[in-house]
């Protein structure tokens, strides 16, 4: 198979417009998560990483008519275009495509505007895939990819096989979400949301923060300007329960497993994880065993969800662009408020910045209806 490289990131979140000003925050140890009072999202405070009602208004900034797009649209379009700027990537070539990871879309629409024609044909996931690929005159029909949390490292897997496969020169996989009424609720009737900043695989965890996000990586055939490879990728279903993972992790280790098999990684070759890491019970304990299993619980792992939440389809591109920086860096991010172990089993969870030679991550996630997914970058 020919190799995959990846050419350009972005990402665009609460704490920065640029993968340079998000990862310089991550260093500093300034999290997006915030106590938030707002009444359209929930009656009562709450802890999560979403835009500020000023950011909000900021968002046309750039847009040629920007009226026509959603929140959702544009935050899209600001990452692609940022990521666009890195590169010589033509968009416009029909040798580029174009995939969308999202869970809810435009979702909150239904909420706050009056339910119109106009409205319903913004709905489909589709649609707004499609709004986003006119706007940048690309002339295919974009992929859409909405698969519980593991959206985002599944779109990175659909480009990889579709430049393997010859079909396309270059692929811009972006994610996007954002947070309502609508997807609190649901998260909250689950009893998942914490009332502080979660904790990922800590004794104290007490549930995730969600936050909404925008994120790109740009995959390539060609190797000018990459500074890594996606070198191998997999999905697995544990078929447990339509909410809750697997007891016993095997199904994410088969996908861990597949995902280097595929790279031609031994577990001694991995040099970080980047972990799913959402700080539920269930979830943590689960990956926790997928990582002993794939005999890797010595690699240095970490989560991101107390920095930017849980993104839902942004998550996987995110966290993918903030452990390519690990990578490029060789300098990785703690995990944010981690004290002391709370899984069953040994992981190993920094909680200090931690300073190494980065050559090869793994990159893993796990979501609703039991899907699990992992992907392996090597530096270029």
């Amino acid at each position: 198979m020919p190799k995959v490289f990846v050419v350009a990131d972005n990402i665009y979140s609460p704490l920065g417009s640029t993968t340079a000003e998000n990862f310089s925050e991550l260093l500093k140890g300034n999290s997006g998560v915030r106590r938030h009072s707002r009444p359209e999202i929930f009656s009562e405070p709450f802890f999560a990483a979403i835009f500020s009602q000023e950011k909000n208004q900021e968002f046309s900034t750039g847009i040629q008519n920007a009226n026509k797009y959603t929140k959702f649209e544009k935050l899209l379009i600001h990452s692609i275009k940022n990521a666009l700027s890195l590169c010589d990537v033509d968009i416009q070539s029909a040798s580029t495509a174009i995939i969308i990871s999202t869970t809810k879309g435009n979702i909150s629409l239904l909420e706050n505007e009056i339910v119109t024609g106009e409205m319903k044909a913004q709905l489909p996931l589709h649609s707004s895939a499609k709004a986003v690929a006119d706007y940048f005159h690309n002339p295919n029909l974009p992929v859409t990819i909405s698969n519980a949390c593991i959206s985002g490292i599944s779109a990175l897997l659909t480009a990889k096989r579709l430049i393997e496969t010859d079909q396309y020169e270059n692929v811009i996989v972006a994610g996007a979400d954002v947070i309502s009424s609508f997807i609190f609720s649901g998260f909250n009737s689950f009893q998942a949301i914490s009332k502080q900043v979660c904790k990922p695989f800590d004794a104290d965890r007490s549930g995730i923060n969600l936050g909404e996000a925008a994120a790109t990586i740009i995959l390539s055939k060609h190797n000018k300007n990459a500074y890594a490879t996606l070198d191998g990728g997999s999905v697995s279903n544990d078929a447990n329960h339509i909410s809750g993972p697997s007891r016993t992790g095997e199904e994410l280790a088969i996908a861990i497993k597949k995902a280097m098999q595929e790279a031609d990684a031994k577990p001694d070759a991995i040099d970080f994880i980047s972990g799913h890491g959402t700080a539920t019970l269930y979830n943590d304990e689960m990956e926790a065993k997928a990582i002993n299993i794939a005999g890797l619980q010595q690699v240095p792992v970490n989560s991101l969800k107390p920095y930017f939440g849980h993104t839902l389809g942004a998550a996987g591109i995110l966290e993918s662009v903030v452990a390519l920086s690990t990578m490029k860096q060789n300098t990785i991010i703690p995990t944010l408020g981690f004290e002391s172990i709370g899984v069953p089993v040994p992981v190993n969870v920094p909680n200090t910045i931690t300073t190494k030679n980065v050559n090869k991550i793994l990159k893993i996630a796990a979501g609703f209806g039991g899907c699990n997914a992992a992907l392996v970058f090597s530096k270029n």
